[in-house]
């Protein structure tokens, strides 16, 4: 697993190391030539220009440059003021150091200037901003940035694409489109979501130093980026001795009048996801409806009242039916009455892996008064438990007013639903355009399917995934988290190969079902290690930049 801390711990990190004889001086040089080396991988490099602002991070693009000249690259440097007039000594040392060894510089270019020396390059490292950096670009490095990327030369980002905040993953206007990003010491929360998916490239996280390793680990790390290993062992083989009932049994509650689909996507895709037996309960007044969806599993109508959604009597059956479930899923489609509510409540008390999803976790919220980590009693048992709220759901299970907009929010109200329950039996899987997977104990992020999977439904889905999962083999505890995370790859994996057919966007969620399980049986065959140069990881493998 790949540590992600927030930008304050690494500043942490780095004054750690500076303890232990790592200076200051010492880590620019290292990142510089780090980077230097990652552009030189890409192959057939013979022009390079380096544009660098003011702070720590134009220090490392001026060590870069002076890497690359000593390797018989032709470098230029493109600074917004002179020399002398840089603010601090250690980045005046590096630039005059770079300017000696043979670096160009240009002071200030204006734009079309700057558009004609770029359009010589074969590479452009952007050293502009780095991880401090917050807010709106100003100018002239807005303007650097719009000839960056208007720029047909490979873009190589320092730490951080230019515009991006490392820590939210937003951008507030101009921003640097990297096709590579060397980003040092650890990754950041805002690399790796929302925007900064779509900035960033590949990552190559480069340590740069051997005591990196245990600091970055005591510092906490805010989450954690699964690698393929991690799954190992957690998703179940299949015995020629099993039969459907020793395969796992789903048993699916949810729909509505109004919404009587939410409940076939997740029944279809548990099925698909291995189990052997997937029974779905719907109010009996679209029982008709759904079973003409799926002919292959059996529909039970449980009693339905005139607004379309389950009645009281149902919630005594549905209970019953959860005795003989290996686990159970509620909420899709089901929508939020007093009966509703009471069928959340008395699953809760089951005796059984549960997840909830959808309008389940909204019956939770009005069971709570939206405030789920005030009733740990609520949710503390004895089975797993799975909550998968997306943005909008956590907030109201957590009584926040607006949906959570970044990684490190939603971490943050995850981990209050947790840290509250404190059992290693829960774990919310918090979906956003990173989804975490957040225990007790740690949290962890799988990698991300592609946009295509912002689509209606494509949530029911992952949560009949998840459930078929748990409900194949018996899960300890402490293995909850790497099942969920292992949901979600196969879950985005699923997209891809959708992709392939419908295009990014032309997927519906059913379009997943069908892919699910040749993106199970693929996911460890397609992942196979791809050798990294010692001391690098490589993220966002499927941007990788092509030599």
């Amino acid at each position: 697993m790949q540590p992600v801390l927030n930008v304050e711990d690494i500043k942490k990190v780095e004054h750690s190391l500076a303890n232990v004889g790592v200076s200051i001086s010492e880590l620019m040089h290292r990142a510089g030539v780090a980077a230097a080396r990652e552009v030189l991988q890409l192959g057939s490099i013979h022009h390079a220009c380096v544009l660098c602002g003011f702070g720590n991070n134009a220090g490392d693009g001026w060590v870069a440059a002076e890497y690359l000249v000593s390797k018989g690259v032709d470098v230029t440097v493109v600074t917004p003021v002179g020399q002398d007039e840089l603010q601090g000594d250690l980045l005046r040392v590096c630039a005059k150091s770079a300017e000696a060894h043979g670096v160009t510089v240009y002071v200030a270019p204006p734009k079309d200037e700057l558009e004609q020396l770029l359009c010589q390059q074969d590479v452009i490292i952007d050293a502009i901003f780095g991880t401090g950096f917050h807010g709106r670009v100003r100018e002239p490095f807005s303007l650097w940035i719009e000839c960056i990327n208007a720029s047909s030369a490979v873009v190589v980002s320092i730490d951080v694409p230019s515009g991006l905040s490392a820590q939210t993953g937003h951008t507030e206007g101009a921003c640097v489109h990297a096709r590579l990003t060397v980003t040092m010491l650890a990754l950041k929360p805002g690399l790796i979501a929302d925007e900064g998916r779509d900035v960033c490239g590949a990552i190559v996280v480069a340590p740069l130093a051997e005591q990196t390793e245990y600091l970055v680990q005591e510092a906490d790390p805010v989450a954690w980026r699964c690698d393929i290993e991690d799954y190992d062992g957690v998703y179940p083989e299949l015995s020629s001795a099993c039969n459907k009932f020793t395969r796992g049994s789903v048993l699916v509650v949810g729909g509505s009048a109004r919404y009587p689909g939410a409940c076939v996507l997740a029944a279809r895709a548990a099925a698909r996801s291995g189990a052997g037996y997937v029974t779905l309960a719907v109010p009996h007044c679209i029982a008709g409806l759904v079973q003409s969806q799926v002919c292959d599993i059996p529909v039970l109508g449980l009693p339905s009242g005139d607004d379309g959604m389950f009645d009281a009597p149902a919630t005594q059956l549905i209970s019953s039916l959860a005795k003989k479930a290996s686990c159970v899923l509620v909420g899709p489609g089901m929508r939020v009455n007093a009966h509703t509510i009471a069928i959340v409540a008395s699953l809760l008390e089951a005796a059984v892996p549960l997840v909830v999803d959808a309008d389940g976790l909204n019956c939770i919220a009005r069971l709570t008064d939206n405030a789920l980590h005030r009733f740990p009693e609520l949710i503390r048992r004895n089975q797993p438990l799975i909550l998968t709220p997306h943005q909008k759901e956590l907030a109201r299970l957590t009584g926040s007013d607006e949906a959570f907009s970044t990684l490190s929010a939603t971490l943050d109200a995850a981990r209050k639903i947790v840290w509250t329950d404190g059992g290693s039996e829960l774990v919310v899987m918090a979906k956003s355009s990173a989804t975490a997977c957040v225990s007790a104990d740690v949290a962890l992020l799988p990698k991300p399917g592609p946009a295509a999977l912002a689509t209606a439904g494509s949530g029911d889905v992952l949560a009949g995934i998840i459930t078929s999962l748990l409900s194949q083999a018996p899960i300890a505890f402490d293995d909850l988290v790497r099942v969920c995370a292992l949901a979600c790859e196969i879950h985005g994996k699923a997209a891809q190969l959708a992709q392939q057919r419908y295009g990014m966007r032309g997927i519906m969620a059913h379009d997943l079902i069908d892919e699910i399980g040749l993106a199970a049986q693929s996911f460890y065959q397609e992942h196979e290690c791809d050798g990294m140069a010692a001391g690098t990881a490589v993220v966002n493998d499927e941007a990788k930049v092509n030599n």
